[in-house]
């Protein structure tokens, strides 16, 4: 039985098994009899932090302007110009990834435009077709080792579709994922080569920063240089310890006119922001953003170290964030399962491929636990 992924779905109702046009349960190891050890689903599945809570209580008192012209929310912008070194950045909270997604590239592009992503992009395997709907225009997936675009063959590409205008619809936005689908990271020189191609042909850059932490703390440099060169950075709060809060931040002052009607008319304006804001605020206070996805990626190390130093295991990728990507035999996967371990097969990457996924929760004594499990398995 081939094992299967279906990922809208998977968070909600346990592991699926896919046999021809079949999909069946596997055993659930979230049932209430079956001890959960540790949890490597998902960084989705991790709780609020303390800081947060204490945040969103903080905030939880007497009126305060709303949509947005509260008070919490004009700190996390004064916060965010701090932390990122744009003193005319503009911050718009949101609920949701894929929704920052949608509003950055809307304000970037026009229906008869395109966005030029890895194939690997949540934006184009995750968020079935939102980028498409918020936008009307078309998202062109492209390779590259890693789940990153590769910029040697992206200017050929870009000249071939303005060479077939009107035809082909005009590449506007160049669209990365940092940290990558597949746990790597760009490089700061891989987004200088990046930036350069979208200089070139008058083009955007989008940043999906769903993990932005984690690849900070990888890449060890000011978050100011991580998203030099990016017009529209979707910064991610939820797999790092928010309740449900991302911020679309403009770094690119000319596209802040008007993004105020994108951000309403799509149904992310909150009525009470100083809720959204206040949980970004607080990750963003002092370096605790940045202090909990380091966590995730020094446990992500240790599991990958354990890992390797037994038989029969084979890496996919290199861990350079918080997911890794790896080959198990099958029998010691699904005995470790059985055990209570939460993690999810992989097939996209081969049949004996898993993603397991660390975040700011995760200890080393999870991690102890599993290698344990999985030798005595």
């Amino acid at each position: 039985m081939r094992s299967y992924r279906p990922r809208s779905i998977i968070d909600s109702f346990g592991p699926i098994a896919y046999t021809g046009n079949v999909f069946s349960r596997l055993p659930d190891v979230r049932a209430p009899n079956v001890k959960v050890t540790a949890n490597f689903a998902s960084d989705n599945t991790a709780a609020v932090h303390p800081a947060v809570m204490a945040a969103l209580a903080d905030v939880n008192t007497g009126n305060a302007a709303a949509y947005g012209h509260d008070e919490t929310t004009e700190a996390l912008n004064i916060r965010m110009r701090a932390v990122f070194g744009n003193p005319d950045l503009r911050a718009f909270p949101v609920f949701n990834g894929s929704a920052c997604n949608g509003l950055a590239l809307s304000r970037m592009i026009r229906p008869y435009e395109s966005v030029l992503s890895h194939r690997q992009a949540h934006i184009n395997n995750d968020e079935c077709g939102l980028p498409e709907f918020f936008t009307g225009g078309k998202l062109v997936p492209l390779d590259g080792p890693g789940a990153k675009i590769d910029p040697d063959g992206i200017g050929r590409l870009i000249e071939s579709s303005l060479g077939h205008s009107p035809h082909t619809s005009r590449p506007k936005v160049i669209s990365v994922t940092q940290s990558t689908e597949l746990g790597t990271t760009y490089k700061l020189e891989d987004l200088r080569a990046l930036r350069a191609i979208a200089d070139r042909f008058g083009m955007f850059m989008h940043m999906d920063g769903a993990r932005i932490a984690n690849a900070v703390a990888s890449l060890g440099a000011d978050p100011a240089e991580v998203v030099r060169g990016i017009d529209i950075l979707s910064f991610g709060g939820t797999k790092n310890g928010a309740m449900l809060a991302e911020a679309a931040v403009i770094l690119n002052p000319a596209l802040i006119d008007d993004f105020a009607y994108i951000h309403k008319r799509a149904g992310q304006l909150p009525s009470k922001a100083r809720y959204v804001s206040a949980q970004l605020l607080a990750l963003l206070t002092g370096d605790l953003w940045i202090e909990l996805g380091a966590q995730a990626n020094a446990m992500a190390r240790a599991l990958r170290n354990g890992l390797l130093a037994m038989d029969g295991i084979g890496l996919l990728y290199p861990v350079e964030a918080n997911e890794l990507f790896v080959t198990l035999p099958r029998a010691k996967a699904d005995a470790v399962l059985a055990k209570g371990h939460r993690f999810y097969p992989w097939p996209n990457e081969g049949d004996d491929a898993y993603r397991l996924v660390t975040s700011y929760m995760t200890t080393q004594a999870d991690v102890d636990a599993f290698l344990s499990d999985y030798v005595n398995a």
